[in-house]
């Protein structure tokens, strides 16, 4: 069993409150935080960081994301209850809880094999059960498509069209765009068939890969 300890919950209220100071205002997204263990995603040396503000490395070059990045994107969704999410780039699994807990049906996409099988057995002993995937996020999950809101949790050069068609009619995308080193935080809504588009802050995340990504 996963130990959640008192220290652990009362640091969780800390990043709450952090993150609330730095502009998180949807509280459903503030409890989520709350509530999700993000320490056993580190190693045991490494606990001090689980509930500081940053991204950390998780290996095969990948990072756990900010909690801020997390809350920022999350927060950009509009998420009801019982949507159907689709996330691009499963990584280590906890942006996927953070969804899981706000009622969304998760359907995850993973790039990199040994993060994919890490994660997929990993996330069930927590109680979360998303849907695995492992592929090519860059072109979307067609298969289980369409998706009532759909998140990348990694740079891309550009919008893949494949995923603003597997969105529903009023789904919203949020996706990082840019370089590979800095992008801007882009979301699109689809209304009535159109892609409005809007901007916020720039991130730095890793680089999505793929086919409608970045080449290795």
């Amino acid at each position: 069993m996963l130990e959640d300890n008192y220290k652990q919950r009362g640091l969780r209220n800390k990043l709450v409150k952090i993150l609330r100071n730095k502009g998180i205002s949807d509280e459903r997204v503030l409890d989520a935080i709350a509530k999700v263990p993000r320490h056993v995603f580190f190693d045991n040396a490494l606990l001090e960081h689980a509930y500081q503000d940053k991204a950390f490395p998780i290996g095969e070059g990948q990072t756990i994301s900010q909690p801020y990045t997390v809350a920022f994107q999350t927060e950009k969704l509009e998420i009801k209850d019982g949507d159907k999410i689709l996330e691009i780039g499963t990584g280590s699994g906890y942006q996927a809880c953070i969804l899981v807990e706000l009622g969304a049906k998760v359907y995850t996409i993973e790039y990199n094999k040994k993060l994919y099988d890490r994660t997929k057995t990993f996330l069930p002993t927590m109680g979360y059960k998303p849907y695995f995937f492992l592929g090519d996020g860059s072109k979307g999950l067609p298969a289980k498509a369409p998706y009532d809101k759909i998140i990348v949790t990694a740079g891309a050069p550009i919008v893949p069209s494949a995923l603003t068609d597997q969105l529903k009619e009023g789904g919203i995308l949020v996706i990082p765009v840019g370089n590979r080193d800095r992008q801007l935080m882009v979301r699109i809504i689809k209304r009535n068939g159109e892609l409005v588009k809007e901007e916020f802050d720039h991130f730095a995340f890793v680089p999505l890969l793929g086919k409608e990504g970045w080449k290795n």
